[in-house]
């Protein structure tokens, strides 16, 4: 039985990252210039191992300067959002909890907007520092806010939503005030999801933090577990509660100011993905926290293949689609959660 239930979890991996192989494919292929999966091979192949396939200049330079950045950064965020979301419910035992919904992501956007408009630590800070540093502010105003009114997990998302709307205030502010037309229109087209100006550095400092943050909760999985069952349950099974906050804490800040700085914010993937895994792999965050990675990372790289067909000769902001799943979804668990009260 043991050896069963082993066999058919590596079965259900392999199927995992083969589709968001097969996702990051489609994404790639995908637009509106339509290029066959083989073409897409041989461009890779071409870049990564200096084949000698021959295939169109313009084909190559859309797949690998335009195109497979962006569905590689999709993958990342998604991944990135969808483990913060497993951290937070964890923490704070409470289902709705999620960087969009506690404000963290409201704060990065402040923080980056500020950098980007009003020049913030202009030469020192850069535009994910400012987001890393509004993403802080927000958590600890919540935090504060959250403490001053009993510290119990309903208040805290009651002050994440109070937070976020701070922020956002905040961020229509400088927008309103000190960015001219174009800057206006492209930071609230930025602020509701883009992928549109994605490129290799863009991955290369999306991987390192989605996978960093991967392997820290990997270690923590048991802590996790523990949590679960409340503060004191953690201490009493020898978890050093105080540290593992700070660090998963921080290591949510870091990957959702990470990625707000890169795509700007988007809301329900931290929400969603954590309950959709939980529910094909249970609780346990040994499965839990690998199933929510490559499940946000498939949803967000189908979520942007969305975003650009939907409509013809228009790209939506991948916030807007990721919304329309994400918001019944949010009402369904909000619905289910009264019900278990």
């Amino acid at each position: 039985m043991q050896w069963e239930r082993r066999g058919l979890q590596a079965s259900l991996a392999v199927l995992s990252i083969a589709a968001l192989l097969i996702s990051i494919a489609m994404a790639v292929s995908i637009g509106e210039m339509t290029i066959p999966l083989a073409t897409t091979f041989k461009a890779v192949v071409n870049r990564v191992f200096g084949a000698g396939f021959e295939i169109s200049g313009i084909q190559e330079g859309i797949i690998w300067s335009y195109r497979l950045s962006r569905a590689l950064v999709a993958a990342c965020c998604g991944a990135a959002l969808a483990l913060s979301g497993v951290i937070l419910q964890a923490l704070l035992r409470n289902p709705l909890a999620e960087p969009y919904v506690l404000g963290i992501s409201a704060g990065a956007s402040t923080g980056a907007v500020a950098v980007m408009i009003l020049g913030f630590g202009h030469g020192v800070l850069t535009l994910s520092s400012g987001a890393f540093a509004g993403a802080i502010g927000a958590f600890a105003l919540v935090s504060l806010l959250a403490a001053g009114s009993g510290g119990s997990h309903d208040r805290i998302i009651l002050a994440g939503v109070a937070g976020s709307q701070l922020f956002n205030a905040l961020t229509s502010y400088i927008v309103t005030t000190s960015a001219n037309a174009e800057q206006a229109r492209g930071v609230m087209f930025w602020l509701l999801g883009s992928l549109g100006g994605v490129r290799w550095p863009d991955v290369y400092l999306a991987a390192p933090v989605a996978l960093g943050g991967f392997v820290v909760c990997i270690f923590h999985a048991r802590a996790l577990d523990a949590f679960t069952f409340g503060t004191d349950a953690a201490a009493a099974l020898g978890v050093p509660v105080a540290r593992v906050r700070i660090v998963l804490l921080g290591l949510t800040a870091i990957m959702t100011a990470t990625m707000v700085s890169i795509v700007g914010s988007i809301g329900f993937v931290g929400l969603v993905i954590p309950h959709a895994a939980r529910f094909i792999v249970g609780p346990g965050h040994l499965r839990l926290i690998p199933a929510s990675v490559i499940s946000g990372a498939i949803f967000m790289v189908l979520a942007d293949i969305i975003s650009r067909i939907i409509i013809p000769q228009q790209i939506l902001p991948i916030g807007v689609v990721t919304a329309l799943f994400g918001a019944p979804a949010f009402a369904f668990i909000l619905y289910k959660a009264r019900r278990a009260v």
